[in-house]
């Protein structure tokens, strides 16, 4: 399963707002060299993390600001703001053939499985907060 890099990204750009906001004005520009992503993209994610009010950015002169506590930040919070908002995570065939036990049967056998697939994986991303993976790079920051 792949998902897109708009997690890993927002992320990172959390990770370098906690790290720096208050040290430097932090610019699309700044993001993209340290994401190594354009610019346009990290504005796109920018404007999906504010709608979401998680950080806010500064009209006129500009910066980005973290609008929650790292601690309340969670992983599920940033996926469902940058990640597509489509309710089924897997998606399903759309015509099989109702003439097979196998065709007829799919859908409502599996898509309940893997609703619960991804109901599993949004609660396990709500224990996991941007403080705790802050907290991961410090250390290992702190061992090299």
């Amino acid at each position: 399963m792949i998902f897109s890099t708009k997690l890993a990204t927002a992320v990172h750009i959390l990770l370098y707002v906690e790290e720096y906001e208050d040290e430097e004005k932090i610019t699309s520009e700044v993001l993209a060299d340290s994401t190594g992503v354009n610019a346009v993209n990290i504005r796109k994610i920018l404007a999906s993390l504010k709608q979401a009010k998680i950080i806010t950015v500064k009209p006129g002169v500009g910066g980005t600001y973290l609008a929650m506590k790292p601690e309340d930040i969670t992983l599920q919070k940033i996926f469902e703001a940058v990640e597509e908002t489509d309710p089924h995570l897997f998606r399903m065939h759309e015509h099989p053939n109702i003439n097979c036990p196998v065709g007829k049967t799919i859908n409502s056998v599996l898509s309940g499985r893997l609703d619960t697939i991804k109901n599993n994986m949004l609660k396990d991303m709500a224990q996991v907060r941007l403080s705790d993976i802050y907290s991961d790079m410090k250390s290992q920051l702190d061992e090299n």
